[in-house]
């Protein structure tokens, strides 16, 4: 398995919110590297006692194994698609893509909370098997909780629930912030739908079926 660079951010916790040339089946109507984070050591102080009211200091949030029932992206895909041309997809063949709410310098996730349940990050343990897209692309950020997310040209890359089966792309123009990602994490602006489409509704909030028409939410 290739070693890839890896740069590790801390996420900023923030709410954000096809027709034409849509894949078969649907019905509906920037990089630059990022500078490491330098974590300074304390230095000990000799024959210093701590004072019995000092409050201990807090360690830094480690990087943790995502929860057993959360997908992992355990591999990168560059390849294409018809009429969209040059995608990224995980192991499974589900597009992946990026939002323009977050950041690629410092890279950086906006998308959390019910957002994430949208989009759900593309979540790593390790790194990744790589097919088609170059290693010095790949990298990680960590998450608020602690998860790491892959990111490709500095940009964390998501899946969409709105797609239903792998090789679709409906989260393609969604909210005019959400575009499919291409092997050097910039947008693919090939295939755009016509106006502005919607995001699916959170699972939580919608019924059991978060495939049609679009919802309020803003990302």
């Amino acid at each position: 398995m290739a070693h890839h660079k890896r740069t590790t951010v801390i996420v900023a916790s923030a709410m954000v919110a096809l027709t034409a040339c849509a894949p078969a089946g649907y019905n509906g109507a920037n990089s630059g590297a990022a500078e490491p984070v330098a974590v300074a050591a304390a230095e000990p102080t000799a024959a210093a006692e701590p004072e019995a009211s000092a409050a201990p200091e807090e360690e830094p949030v480690a990087d943790k194994a995502p929860p057993a029932n959360v997908k992992i992206t355990d591999e990168l895909v560059g390849k294409k698609l018809p009429r969209m041309g040059r995608v990224v997809t995980d192991q499974d063949g589900w597009v992946l893509y990026r939002f323009d709410k977050d950041s690629d310098d410092p890279p950086q996730s906006n998308c959390v909370d019910k957002c994430a349940e949208v989009w759900p990050p593309s979540l790593t343990d390790g790194n990744p098997q790589l097919r088609g897209v170059s290693d010095d692309k790949v990298g990680t950020i960590t998450r608020q909780d602690g998860t790491r997310q892959l990111t490709i040209g500095g940009w964390p890359v998501y899946r969409y629930i709105g797609d239903k089966k792998p090789g679709q792309w409906k989260g393609q123009g969604v909210g005019g912030t959400w575009f499919v990602v291409d092997p050097n994490g910039k947008k693919n602006l090939t295939c755009l739908p016509t106006g502005t489409p919607k995001a699916v509704v959170p699972p939580a909030a919608g019924s059991s079926d978060s495939s049609g028409g679009g919802s309020d939410y803003s990302y």
